[in-house]
């Protein structure tokens, strides 16, 4: 079973309940990975529904705190690989290090990001994929 890269888009549609969290936890397949700048994102995620829902804050920091009890893999990109992602794919470089994660260990990505998933798109179409197994 091929191991799935997600992205913060994607964590935090289903750690926050967004409409989007069924169809992400469906996606998932196999290992689940992400580089470590992922708690970053995450936690300004946080901040802001925080700063936008402060009627809310037990909820949203409750929720906050599932992310540790996640079964992610957190990796280091290669960053020498980063630059020449970002700037073929027009990405930002915390975007770029997803997509080179799951470039580099054929894995699937998992996005909400249009941005990044068309960029995954053209990556894979231009790169033979080994077989889901």
């Amino acid at each position: 079973m091929r191991a799935t890269v997600v992205d913060a888009s994607a964590v935090a549609a289903v750690l926050f309940d967004e409409p989007e969290a069924a169809p992400i936890v469906a996606t998932v397949t196999g290992r689940l990975l992400a580089p470590g700048l992922i708690r970053h994102e995450i936690a300004g995620v946080c901040a802001t529904k925080l700063i936008r829902a402060p009627d809310r804050t037990m909820e949203i920091e409750a929720r906050y705190r599932l992310f540790g009890a996640l079964a992610l893999e957190l990796l280091d990109p290669d960053w020498n690989a980063l630059p020449a992602l970002a700037r073929r794919w027009a990405l930002s470089v915390y975007d770029a290090s997803y997509l080179q994660l799951a470039l580099a260990l054929d894995a699937v990505l998992v996005t909400l990001d249009a941005r990044l998933a068309a960029a995954w798109d053209d990556a894979t179409a231009r790169t033979p994929q080994r077989p889901v197994s």
